[in-house]
């Protein structure tokens, strides 16, 4: 039975239960906003204005000399992290973006040192890249296709060397051509020699 008398004890904890869920949210208001404080809070040693505003017009100085360099040579392009992600969305365009995930690959197992993790490596990247109708099967010929197979046995950091070398070969004198007459790639070299007359001008 309520009990609605002034004093009463029923009203009391009645009172208190009811304020309860006020405070929880009050205190994960006060949170949120200190959270947010600190999320937005400068790091120590950062430096804002000016010197910010340098240091981003360098990184674009930097990237636009970056993107003319990729039309020089697949090698450039290669060398260029970010002309290497510019060139994945390209690919992906075609739907051949397993060609240089291959690649990619390739470059990650030459990098590992414990043979355990060579053996694992090379097969997960045969399954995915090599063997006939895998996943991701990058275009190479039979004969390369058994050679690879045959290094599994004895796995080493040059067993996938022939069939990296085709797929590279293979990018470079079909991709490549087309990613630099691309008006994506061109929009970028616009953007790029467009930041360069400027910086001249401001020189």
């Amino acid at each position: 039975m309520s009990c609605w008398m002034p004093g009463c004890p029923a009203l009391s904890m009645c009172r208190g239960l009811a304020a309860l869920p006020i405070t929880c949210l009050e205190r994960a208001k006060d949170l949120k906003t200190r959270l947010g404080i600190l999320l937005h809070k400068p790091e120590p040693g950062h430096k804002s204005g000016s010197s910010s505003k340098l240091q981003l017009g360098s990184r674009r100085r930097n990237s636009s000399q970056e993107v003319l360099e990729w039309r020089e040579s697949f090698d450039q392009l290669l060398k260029s992290k970010s002309g290497v992600n510019a060139f994945h969305t390209f690919l992906k365009t075609e739907f051949s973006e397993e060609n240089l995930d291959f690649w990619l690959a390739c470059e990650d197992f030459k990098k590992t040192r414990s043979k355990t993790k060579l053996a694992s490596k090379a097969n997960r990247i045969f399954e995915e890249f090599v063997q006939n109708e895998a996943p991701r099967e990058v275009n190479i010929d039979h004969e390369t296709r058994e050679i690879t197979r045959k290094n599994l046995s004895g796995a080493t950091s040059a067993c996938f060397n022939e069939a990296q070398a085709k797929t590279r070969t293979l990018m470079e004198k079909d991709s490549y051509p087309r990613f630099l007459k691309s008006a994506s790639y061109q929009d970028m070299t616009k953007q790029a020699a467009s930041r360069g007359a400027s910086k001249r001008s401001h020189t």
